[in-house]
């Protein structure tokens, strides 16, 4: 969530998938490789780190990073890729990173100091909606599948299938009940909250 903080994305602007070095040598990855991680919607084009900071069977990519924009205006241009963002068939998007973070004028002279090109990979879009039937928080925990990218895949690529993602959505909604719940609840009370509203807007009016 640091977009917007210049020093921030100095000192962390990529995100690169997590994995535990006993996968990687099942797949015979090492640290740096281009992989494919396929979700039940689509796919997302990253790096691979591996570590023992990770337990073995499960990766993980921080979703904090991987902003773009369509044109110069738009995300922060310090933490965004220029993409590429085309229908390639009905309900099936690409989008491909034309080039990173680069140098450019501004009010800010920090502006023309920038070294750095990566700003991650934008894996949220290949993440179906999926709300907990409880709280209405998106769960971001799921089942892939991971391969070595090839020929044609290049870093930063996502594919989604918006068709198979309505499918999942609906999927999800029928294991929810409609609000309000128990004493006129939309949410329960004792549901963390980094920050936490007053009681009142867990109401319904």
């Amino acid at each position: 969530r640091s977009g917007n903080a210049k020093s921030l994305v100095e000192i962390s602007h990529k995100n690169p998938v997590w994995m535990h070095p006993e996968d990687a040598g099942r797949y015979g990855f090492k640290t740096g490789d281009l992989i494919k991680v396929h979700t039940e919607i689509g796919y997302f084009v990253d790096d691979v780190w591996v570590t023992e900071g990770i337990r073995p069977g499960v990766i993980a990519c921080s979703h904090h990073l991987g902003r773009w924009r369509l044109q110069t205006d738009g995300a922060p241009r310090w933490a965004s890729s220029l993409v590429d963002l085309k229908k390639v068939e009905p309900g099936k998007w690409m989008m491909r990173q034309i080039e990173g973070v680069q140098p450019f004028e501004s009010d800010d002279p920090d502006s023309k100091r920038i070294w750095w090109q990566e700003s991650g990979v934008h894996q949220n879009l290949t993440f179906p909606p999926q709300a907990d039937p409880i709280s209405g928080q998106h769960c971001w925990h799921q089942k892939i599948r991971v391969e070595q990218a090839g020929a044609d895949d290049r870093y930063g690529d996502i594919f989604v299938d918006t068709n198979k993602s309505h499918k999942v959505y609906k999927r999800w909604l029928e294991m929810t009940r409609p609000a309000p719940g128990p004493d006129g609840l939309r949410r329960p009370l004792w549901l963390p909250r980094a920050y936490k509203p007053a009681a009142e807007a867990y109401r319904m009016k």
